[in-house]
């Protein structure tokens, strides 16, 4: 048995044996110049640490000295330290802010080019209008009190939504989407680009669009007052917000009003306010209530994220202002029915189409990953169950701390750090349909057609499934539709990253007019020499090293288990609330980060002083 045990333990392992194809990109850095007085041969070192610095020959240095520039590798030469390559181009001096957001784009492959000619000639001539043909096929539904909600200054509108009450005592609840698929064509070049594109990505004070801004900031947003093409899924809802029937269909409407999260609120909690858009929405809000409810029920988890948002000066465009996302009910009413939307779209075009339906699934995380949530949640004598989702939902709910109310975020935080990521998939290439988040058996995205490609893709399978449109090879093809989906999967990650990257680079910005603050934050998590913090006021993570060159290292014990730090005999634990200084170490150009001191508690030889600002008021007070 010992033997057996042996093999069963051993991993499969391999060695590289020759490289077909090198998969060698332009990177963004910056040249650091050669020590010899007129040499030509320099040292690149890209802002992307895991690539090794690149040699190049140019006699253009003095000129490229502070410079973002682009280097592309030719080839490693066997007993060469660096790789060979040759400059690009130049993007702009370093620190500058259209500069850098060229930098991040370029780093995570995000498409960002304007749109080609080719691309732009498949557009309506305008000024465009609804036809009769268009009326003839579609389902008039113009007369709907039907209106959209969104965050503020949100022009590209893709869903609106309307509820009335019915003659049987049910209510009719209509999701209207913005019918992108009317317009971008299978196979045309503004279809191969959106399909390249496949998401667009929203940066700290900048919009990458996946169509053309005169489709997604126009004549596919679904503003108040205009006649837009939709494509509807209304159902027949009774008192318990049970559905009795599903139908969808092309139509024709007219929305009547275009609110936001907080002018929404207002109307349903205004008691003097009782028109028929009001009505919607208090009808709207209560039926997602109910929904909601019993989703959480199931086993639909509530996480959290430490999300911010910038105000951002109209005339710099520098942040001026951080605060963290405050979310209303209408959120939940709005994100409740695009929820329900999608799940009856999914099953739709799955039950039409078993082989080649574009879904979205959420895989259960290992146990393993749990481990930290486990720890955290044992540190304040709290057990977590992780056997299922409703398990770790309901563990979730019951997790409080006496007199410590944030404590519970906390844990959501830590708790989402464990998922997966989702993925869309082809349904004839996977057997694993369900979404773990959503406690949902099956899922799908219907309703973001100008922002996603995969809703588009979807659209178009509803679309022939209903019998509004017809279909086309690529769309039956599993295996075209599964290379999509992989393509789908990469953009969506790398636009992920470009947007935390912008808000990295803003939250940069915001510190670095403000000099060092004095901030309280929790401990989120412990390491050997240092403790990471989040700063809720900001959002912000950042981490106390207690290792310093310039300084003697104080005796640190380190508790795996627990886990916690002991430093100078002071004990570390996550969640525990410190005080910090928070400043922008700006040494390297290239690599700026947010710095993180001690402040309280107070540790001999390794807690700093506040900042100047705080220290006088402390002398005030006394």
């Amino acid at each position: 048995m010992l033997g057996l045990s042996g093999v069963a333990s051993r991993k499969p392992t391999g060695r590289v044996v020759g490289i077909i194809k090198r998969n060698w990109r332009p990177f963004c850095g910056m040249l650091f110049l050669s020590q010899i007085k007129e040499a030509t041969r320099h040292l690149f070192t890209p802002a992307d640490r895991r690539i090794p610095r690149i040699r190049i020959e140019t006699r253009q240095a003095a000129t490229l000295a502070g410079q973002r520039i682009m280097v592309a590798i030719d080839g490693w030469p066997k007993h060469s330290r660096y790789p060979n390559g040759h400059f690009v181009r130049s993007l702009g001096s370093a620190g500058d802010k259209e500069t850098e957001t060229e930098v991040l784009l370029l780093e995570h492959d995000v498409p960002h080019q304007d749109f080609s000619q080719a691309v732009l000639s498949f557009l309506p001539k305008m000024p465009w209008n609804i036809t009769e043909e268009d009326m003839a096929v579609r389902e008039d539904l113009r007369n709907l009190t039907v209106c959209s909600v969104d965050p503020p200054g949100c022009t590209d509108i893709d869903d609106a939504l309307h509820c009335r009450d019915l003659p049987n005592g049910n209510q009719e609840v209509g999701v209207h989407i913005a019918d992108v698929s009317h317009f971008i064509r299978p196979g045309n070049a503004m279809d191969l680009e959106a399909a390249n594109r496949g998401t667009t990505v929203y940066l700290t004070g900048r919009r990458i669009d996946m169509v053309p801004e005169l489709l997604s900031s126009n004549l596919c947003s679904l503003r108040s007052s205009v006649e837009r093409l939709a494509f509807s899924c209304i159902w027949e809802i009774n008192d318990k917000a049970e559905i009795v029937q599903t139908r969808f269909t092309k139509s024709v409407i007219n929305s009547k009003a275009s609110l936001t999260y907080a002018e929404a609120q207002m109307r349903i909690d205004d008691a003097n306010m009782n028109d028929d858009t009001t009505k919607s929405l208090r009808g709207l809000n209560r039926l997602a209530k109910i929904l909601k409810k019993r989703r959480i029920e199931k086993g639909a988890l509530t996480l959290s994220s430490p999300e911010v948002r910038f105000h951002i000066d109209s005339e710099t465009h520098d942040p001026i202002d951080l605060q963290t996302k405050e979310l209303k009910e209408t959120n939940s009413m709005v994100e409740e029915f695009m929820l329900l939307a999608n799940i009856s779209v999914a099953q739709k075009i799955y039950d039409e189409f078993s082989e080649c339906a574009l879904l979205r699934k959420h895989p259960a995380p290992p146990p393993s990953n749990y481990d930290i949530l486990n720890k955290a949640a044992k540190s304040k004598d709290l057990v977590i169950h992780t056997d299922s989702a409703k398990a770790l939902a309901d563990s979730l709910d019951a997790a409080q701390v006496d007199g410590f109310p944030y404590f519970n975020t906390l844990l959501r935080i830590l708790a989402t750090r464990c998922m997966m990521q989702a993925v869309y998939f082809c349904s004839g290439m996977d057997s694993d349909f369900h979404h773990y988040g959503l406690a949902s058996p099956i899922y799908t995205h219907f309703t973001s057609p100008i922002r996603r490609y995969s809703d588009i893709i979807v659209h178009r399978l509803l679309a022939v499934a209903i019998g509004a449109d017809s279909t086309y090879p690529d769309l039956m093809d599993k295996h075209k539709q599964s290379a999509l989906c992989n393509n789908l999967n990469y953009r969506h990650k790398m636009a992920q990253y470009a947007q935390r990257a912008s808000v990295a680079f803003h939250t940069q910005l915001f510190f670095k007019s403000r000099g060092i603050l004095n901030e309280e934050g929790f401990i989120l998590f412990v390491r050997k020499n240092a403790i990471i913090v989040l700063i809720p006021k900001f959002g912000l993570e950042g981490t106390v090293f207690f290792q310093n060159k310039d300084k003697p290292s104080p005796k640190l014990i380190f508790n795996e288990e627990v886990p916690s730090l002991t430093v100078e005999g002071h004990s570390f634990n996550m969640f525990d609330k410190v005080k910090v200084t928070i400043s922008l170490d700006a040494s390297n150009v290239q690599h700026q980060k947010i710095r993180m001191s001690l402040v309280e508690p107070v540790i001999s030889g390794v807690s700093v002083a506040p900042s100047e600002p705080e220290a006088k008021r402390a002398k005030l007070d006394r």
